[in-house]
């Protein structure tokens, strides 16, 4: 997407009722309203039982007239019924943040923002917008397309919020697609968990690579089968400082909803002690530590110790996580927070989490775990949360154990 510095001033958008609503507070339902055609463009209309505060702008790849609104229920909405021109292909409208909800129109043909008001009745105090669009060429409409940066509407930056510390280096992440080759996990029709997790790794491995601060590994990035005490050594092998495992569940019974993040069972880590030491290679144990003349007694105690500094490390992270997840999509499981033995928890030196991000024995979770779009949001909540972690942990680490 073409991202142009140049903003639409609320200030040129906005008329005196508009500024006026920025101050107005609650939640306004929508009323009525229509998309048309007119002579040289086309014209939008909504009207919504109060003043709230909004903001409209372009962008390019492909062509949209945007309109973000703070507070506003659109049920009884319907986008279909509300577009009423060849000039506007296509119209959505939904949240896309808490508290936030945007109106999307695809356009036909460059169509920049000629006039944007809002005006308040003031005996009702219902408002009604009003967008007129015109025509242009192509590169006056580039030229003026672009997200505004707003203080008083935007987030600031991630990198300005939750950057990850500063001297420490990247955040070595390494994301585990759970199952694959000769293991496909749970199944759906035609759909797997092993391929969903897949897709998904990839998407999130481009996701905080874009955000910086990241260093991103995977156990694997094809369908092949890779051992559960393999994969926590890919971990220890590309010197990860995070281990993330993806997977979906499914039940055979009832309907189930929301991501669930899980961490090592305390009850599971003398067992997860014991079974590193018997399988894994003394190298392989705890990283910079050389173990390979320590026999298992030892080993365990080290590995013990290693895991009472990183036990709480983990659950930390996955608080961080599931906050990000239930920022981002609205919904997690009603019981979000859990322990397991799962051997991929098992690294006694790398905080590491499992995410069941969803049930492919719901309709409407696999349908999400098949939607771009609701893919995205998940892996926008994972990179949130990772970042608010790690600003947190390199906060901590003077108080750990050196």
């Amino acid at each position: 997407m073409r991202r142009i510095l140049r903003v639409l001033s609320l200030l040129g958008c906005l008329s005196s009722g508009a500024v006026q609503a920025q101050e107005l507070g609650g939640l306004a339902q929508f009323l009525e309203g229509s998309v048309r055609d007119s002579r040289v463009g086309a014209e939008v209309h909504l009207k919504v039982s109060q003043g709230v505060p909004w903001r409209v702008f372009t962008l390019t790849d492909p062509d949209r007239l945007v309109v973000d609104f703070r507070e506003v229920d659109w049920q009884g909405a319907d986008p279909a019924a509300l577009r009423q021109s060849e000039k506007v292909t296509a119209l959505r409208i939904g949240g896309f943040r808490p508290g936030w909800s945007r109106l999307v129109a695809v356009l036909a043909l460059p169509m920049p923002l000629q006039q944007a008001g809002l005006t308040v009745d003031a005996e009702t105090g219902a408002a009604e917008l009003l967008l007129r669009l015109g025509a242009a060429d192509r590169a006056a409409f580039d030229a003026r397309a672009g997200a505004p940066q707003d203080p008083r509407w935007d987030l600031p930056p991630a990198s300005a919020v939750r950057p990850v510390p500063q001297g420490a280096g990247p955040v070595v992440v390494m994301i585990d697609p759970g199952h694959g080759g000769i293991d496909p996990g749970a199944e759906a029709g035609s759909a797997s968990e092993a391929d969903l997790m897949l897709t998904f790794a990839r998407e999130l491995r481009e996701v905080l690579l874009r955000a910086g601060g990241f260093e991103v590994a995977m156990t694997r990035d094809t369908d092949s089968f890779i051992s559960l005490e393999g994969r926590v050594a890919l971990a220890h092998a590309a010197g990860a400082d995070v281990f993330v495992s993806l997977h979906a569940d499914s039940i055979d019974e009832g309907i189930a909803r929301g991501a669930a993040v899980y961490t090592l069972a305390e009850d599971a880590s003398d067992a997860a002690s014991a079974a590193l030491a018997e399988r894994h290679d003394r190298d392989d144990l705890l990283a910079g530590v050389d173990l390979s003349g320590a026999d298992d007694r030892v080993a365990n105690v080290l590995l013990d110790l290693a895991r009472l500094d990183n036990t709480p490390r983990s659950q930390a992270m996955a608080q961080h996580l599931l906050d990000g997840i239930r920022n981002a999509v609205g919904r997690v499981h009603k019981r979000p927070l859990r322990q397991a033995g799962f051997s991929v928890l098992k690294a006694a030196d790398i905080p590491s989490a499992l995410i069941e991000l969803g049930f492919l024995s719901t309709a409407g979770e696999l349908a999400n775990l098949q939607d771009p779009a609701w893919r995205a949001g998940m892996a926008a909540g994972i990179r949130d949360g990772l970042q608010a972690w790690a600003l947190e942990d390199a906060a901590l680490a003077r108080l750990r154990r050196q």
